[in-house]
């Protein structure tokens, strides 16, 4: 009998990096257990992770899932950085050379039900409402304690453990794994608006007021994300349409924490649960699913080892990345939000610039995926 049929994985966690790692998985024949303590996949309404990168698409197109994402995602086909309404900086998408457009967007629980449909495909389905209670036993034979909905539990001994669960992760805190970093200052405010009629979804702008931001992104082809650090942000907008609702609302601190490996023994860390940081640039959700795509390839090699020494360079690279754009989004001094105005201007006729930002909205600005020829 094949070893990769009786091996016993388990996922904690069924958001998108759990369904994806579980997806992967399934493609070469494994047959993972996915459990996780939600009721069910995100609620429609609540649109969450927005942005799927190129990166994203091409690791996803050998389990069938990127084009179902492509049948319902919006194509971003420009970036736009104003100042108090005047257009500063633009770039456009087309220019990037690849595959698929460097930002799509969609929201999470359009993905999650995709990603459900291309896994039940293959006879798996999630466990929802089932809880890890505790896991004890050594990092290399973890064991496990499930709790169900029905007051019920459950003992299980997988051979490989993933804790896909959240910046709260169960399995992080009870398998000891240190989580270090910090907060920063600012509050960031968000609302999902529906128009009367469809709106256009092309692009996402960002208009600094100096000092604040209020940018807005679409979420459907009727309905928009405003984001700010202004609380009363939604005073401020300029409807491109008479409103049809407020779908949505949320507002949240921003911290960078990661753990200092993103494996012991033959437990495993994926996604939020071994690193989170700002949404600037959509790279959260993007990239947990590189984690889960990596992670299911390994264990298919046999070298899931080699997973935190080869995954904690992407996950710096990113921290690294969103940190700095986001101190830039929310500058406060007059005097550098001032030069931030003369200078953003002068990039519109830097192309290396363009290819830059492009690379790394992108997901390319990571390793590239070794099992897929010509990936980039």
């Amino acid at each position: 009998m094949d070893e990769r049929t009786v091996k016993s994985i388990l996922i904690v966690g069924a958001g998108p990096t759990g369904l994806a790692l579980a997806l992967e998985l399934a493609r070469r024949d494994f047959r993972p257990r996915l459990v996780a303590k939600a009721n069910g996949p995100t609620p429609v309404n609540e649109s969450r992770a927005l942005g799927i990168n190129a990166r994203t698409l091409t690791l996803l197109e050998a389990s069938g899932a990127s084009a179902l994402i492509l049948s319902k995602a919006r194509r971003l086909t420009k970036f736009r950085i104003s100042s108090a309404g005047k257009l500063l900086l633009t770039v456009d998408t087309e220019h990037f050379r690849g595959r698929y457009c460097p930002m799509h967007a969609l929201p999470q629980g359009d993905t999650e039900r995709l990603l459900l449909k291309r896994l039940a495909s293959f006879d798996i389905v999630p466990e929802w409402q089932t809880e890890v209670s505790t896991v004890s036993g050594d990092v290399r034979k973890p064991i496990v304690t499930l709790s169900h909905q029905d007051g019920r539990t459950e003992t299980v001994q997988p051979d490989i453990l993933i804790g896909a669960d959240g910046a709260h992760s169960a399995v992080r805190k009870t398998c000891g794994f240190a989580f270090p970093g910090d907060a920063i200052e600012n509050r960031f405010f968000l609302a999902d608006y529906r128009y009367t009629q469809a709106v256009d979804t092309s692009f996402l702008e960002m208009n600094f007021l100096n000092p604040g931001v209020l940018g807005h992104l679409p979420v459907n082809e009727d309905t928009l994300r405003y984001i700010s650090t202004i609380e009363d942000f939604e005073d401020r907008i300029e409807h491109p349409a008479t409103v049809k609702e407020r779908t949505w609302s949320s507002e949240f601190s921003i911290s960078f924490h990661h753990v200092e490996r993103m494996s012991r023994g033959n437990v495993f860390l994926a996604g939020d649960a071994a690193h989170v940081h700002s949404p600037a640039g959509a790279r959260g959700m993007n990239l947990g699913i590189e984690d889960a795509c990596w992670l299911a390839w390994l264990i298919s090699e046999g070298r899931e080892q080699d997973y935190s020494d080869l995954r904690m360079p992407a996950v710096q690279t990113v921290l690294k990345e969103t940190r700095r754009n986001t101190t830039f989004i929310t500058l406060k001094n007059p005097f550098l939000t001032g030069l931030r105005s003369l200078f953003l201007p002068q990039l519109n006729h830097v192309p290396s610039f363009t290819a830059e930002v492009l690379r790394k909205v992108s997901g390319r600005d990571t390793r590239p995926p070794p099992w897929i020829p010509g990936a980039e």
